[in-house]
């Protein structure tokens, strides 16, 4: 996003739009109909900046990068979301609260894009982070009560961030092609 690793800003975009992918993908278990064209339209963008800008990660794998030296807390910052995601879900499920899981997971993943910004030295991806949290905070009103699953909300708001997150650093990157 704003890194001056080559590298890092490569694959943060690939990775960006493969997670718009998967957001997108989430939110169609149960979207207004007028929606479904747009997380189709979303889906299938994402998949395309993820797979030119995963090519571009590969040709310069040799690059620097900002987790030199800290991918051991990568990797610990990647177990705590898994596990904070998993616990919270299974929680979710015993309570019968299960359409609340997209959202959870959602807020789980949001959360961890701020201790994933100082790994990467890229604020960009904390505000991308604040920009989610809020959004999520927002919906929780009009999630509260319903039987609607989360993912009709959290989904979109997920995807459509991540998506236009990707879409600016690509475009950042754009020069350096």
């Amino acid at each position: 996003m704003l890194t001056g690793f080559l590298r890092d800003q490569y694959f943060t975009t690939a990775w960006f739009g493969l997670m718009a992918f998967v957001w997108f993908g989430w939110a169609q278990e149960s979207p207004p109909r007028r929606w479904r064209v747009w997380l189709g339209v979303g889906s299938v963008l994402g998949v395309g900046l993820a797979v030119a800008f995963g090519v571009l990660t590969a040709a310069n794998w040799g690059e620097p990068s900002a987790l030199e030296g800290k991918y051991a807390w990568f990797g610990v910052l990647v177990a705590v979301e898994v596990i904070a995601a998993g616990a919270g879900c299974l929680v979710l499920a015993r309570r019968g609260a299960s359409s609340w899981m997209a959202w959870w997971v959602a807020l789980v993943v949001a959360a961890h894009f701020l201790p994933l910004a100082l790994l990467l030295n890229d604020i960009g991806v904390a505000v991308v982070g604040v920009v989610q949290l809020v959004a999520l905070g927002a919906v929780v009103r009009r999630l509260r009560g319903t039987p609607t699953p989360s993912s009709q909300l959290a989904g979109p708001i997920m995807g459509a961030t991540l998506l236009l997150s990707a879409a600016i650093s690509a475009a950042i990157a754009a020069p350096g092609l």
